[in-house]
């Protein structure tokens, strides 16, 4: 028997079957690299180790600094590894959501100009000498500064479709950018430039339990709300009159499914500086995998996002003397990866299996 699935294209049986199980073996490889790159790094820890530094945890009753393996797998690793999954799982659940809400495959979580708000914030504050938490602070205000003008722009052009929306957050991305672009000239070049250029590249250096906290607060409560409306962003691929005629509001879904995108895009931006691609490549990769029905898309995308992030993170900080910054090799990798797929793809159209 053949059925069609959510874009009304033809789908076999058996590939249903094994979308199901594709979703909790992504779950089971991210928990496997976790494991993985705890061991990882210049110090190495034995497996037996890591695990036993997980399972006793809470168990003890105070931290106890002579322990080697447990300094560097709980205090080291563990926060910079929690960040960079929680990133790249935000990221690629935040893009996969933005492509359905606005069928196009080309969409990613940066298109309301998030990213350059939150990137300017974090200059701004390297500038003034701000705590480490300061940086986040104005970083995660500026990301969410640049959301509000990006809709008072669209309001005050008199339109609230989504074209509005979209050319409101490219305005505000590229205004952010050149604010960007400002601070760098004017910042010593001795002592501010090197921190600022090396913020926005993005990297999870310095990374601690504090801004795993933030990022993990975004993450989990929007993220979790994204996971909630899975089904009626699948009404939403559908077209604008199908998803009226079901009796969805759609303006009203599409700002909220925009907000939650911008408030995780803000979170991350924030305590990793600029991190690129991810958002665009994973959910076309998840999309291979179990299809385009977003219940298992989003979720999918999630986990492999969260892999792919901290495989990058892995290899960034052991590939040679001095660590890459994750944006730049995330650039290196996804543009190549994108181009794959979109010689792979074209011709057949976005939403096919």
């Amino acid at each position: 028997m053949v059925r069609r699935n959510t874009y009304g294209e033809l789908q076999k049986p058996g590939r249903s079957r094994t979308s199901d199980l594709l979703v909790p073996a992504l779950f089971i490889l991210l928990l496997a690299l976790i494991l993985f790159s705890l061991t990882l790094g210049r110090y190495p820890v034995p497996l037996r180790q890591v695990v036993h530094v997980i399972l006793t945890t809470p168990l003890r009753a105070r931290f106890n600094y002579t322990d080697v393996y447990r300094v560097v797998v709980e205090i080291v690793r563990m926060p910079r590894i929690l960040t960079a999954v929680l990133c790249g799982m935000g990221l690629s659940l935040c893009g996969a959501a933005m492509q359905g809400v606005f069928r196009n495959p080309l969409v990613s979580p940066e298109i309301m100009g998030v990213s350059a708000g939150a990137s300017f914030g974090g200059v701004l504050a390297i500038m003034l000498s701000f705590t480490p938490f300061g940086i986040v602070g104005m970083a995660f205000a500026f990301g969410l500064l640049a959301l509000l003008v990006a809709f008072i722009l669209a309001r005050v052009a008199g339109k609230s479709n989504m074209l509005a929306l979209v050319l409101s957050g490219v305005i505000v991305g590229a205004f952010f950018g050149a604010l960007v672009g400002m601070a760098q000239y004017m910042a010593d070049p001795m002592v501010k430039l090197p921190s600022i250029v090396y913020w926005i590249l993005g990297s999870f250096v310095g990374a601690t339990y504090e801004k795993t906290a933030i990022v993990a607060g975004a993450v989990l409560i929007a993220g979790t709300l994204l996971m909630m409306l899975r089904w009626r962003i699948n009404l939403l691929s559908l077209g604008d009159v199908d998803a009226a005629a079901l009796g969805i509001n759609i303006n009203a879904l599409r700002w909220v499914i925009i907000c939650l995108v911008a408030l995780i895009v803000a979170a991350q931006v924030s305590v990793s500086g600029t991190v690129g691609w991810v958002g665009l490549v994973i959910p076309h990769l998840a999309r291979m995998l179990v299809g385009p029905d977003h219940t298992k898309l989003l979720p999918a995308s999630a986990f492999l996002g969260g892999a792919y992030l901290l495989a990058m993170d892995d290899i960034a900080r052991s590939i040679g003397s001095q660590e890459i910054p994750i944006g730049l090799l995330t650039a290196v990798i996804g543009a190549p990866v994108f181009a794959f797929l979109f010689w792979k793809l074209q011709g057949r159209g976005w939403a096919r299996d």
